[in-house]
């Protein structure tokens, strides 16, 4: 169970930002093009230059190794990066029937076979499946997700929402998740931020802009 934390964290584009994403929690950001949003999750995930301080429960970042942090507080960009040509090199060893990545292949859509692909056979929505299960086998405690359902099908869309769900309720691990989709934001009851004029806001819903409309 870890939250993350932000604190006076500051990067190009976006203004100081104080942000608490509880144990267990879902927020969801949003915002126009080039507003800063995955600029945001890479500086979080120690990946782009930023000043302030990101915590992960009682953990701050500048007091963990890069590669150490990023095993706790996961990314999923929106663009994965393959550095082998097969997909089960990707993955780290099943040590055990619990991290056995079978089952979490299969409720994505994938069979074992799966592993013994070549990348360069798949699609962009295959990619970005097996992106996620990756992440996910290395069991993270946070996840910082970029348009983790942006190239998928409504049916492999439900998949990855129902397995990112369950993730977050088994292991409390907090979300935070860009997503451009009005109706996936509403459907998964999360919280909602957007990026205005390089500050981070609540997201006016439909109902409040109705009741601000009066």
């Amino acid at each position: 169970m870890s939250a993350l934390r932000l604190q006076a964290l500051q990067l190009r584009l976006l203004e100081p930002i104080d942000l608490t994403v509880e144990a267990g929690e879902l927020v969801f950001l949003c915002g126009p093009s080039g507003a800063g949003k995955s600029l945001l999750l890479r500086a979080i995930a120690d990946l782009d230059p930023s000043t302030g301080e990101a915590w992960c429960d009682d953990t701050a970042r500048s007091a963990l190794p890069a590669h150490a942090w990023r095993r706790r507080v996961g990314l999923l960009p929106a663009d994965s990066g393959w550095w082998a040509d097969r997909v089960g090199v990707h993955f780290p060893p099943a040590e055990s029937a619990e991290h056995d990545p079978a089952a979490l292949l299969a409720r994505l859509g994938f069979g074992p076979e799966v592993l013994d692909w070549e990348v360069r056979r798949l699609s962009t929505g295959e990619r970005q499946r097996l992106a996620l299960a990756r992440l996910l086998a290395n069991r993270p405690e946070v996840l910082l997700l970029d348009e983790a359902t942006a190239n998928l099908d409504p049916e492999n869309r439900a998949r990855v929402e129902a397995v990112i769900g369950d993730y977050r309720a088994e292991r409390a691990a907090a979300v935070l998740w860009v997503s451009h989709d009005p109706e996936q934001r509403e459907r998964m009851n999360g919280r909602r931020l957007v990026i205005r004029d390089g500050r981070i806001e609540p997201e006016l819903q439909a109902t409040d802009a109705a009741e601000t409309g009066r």
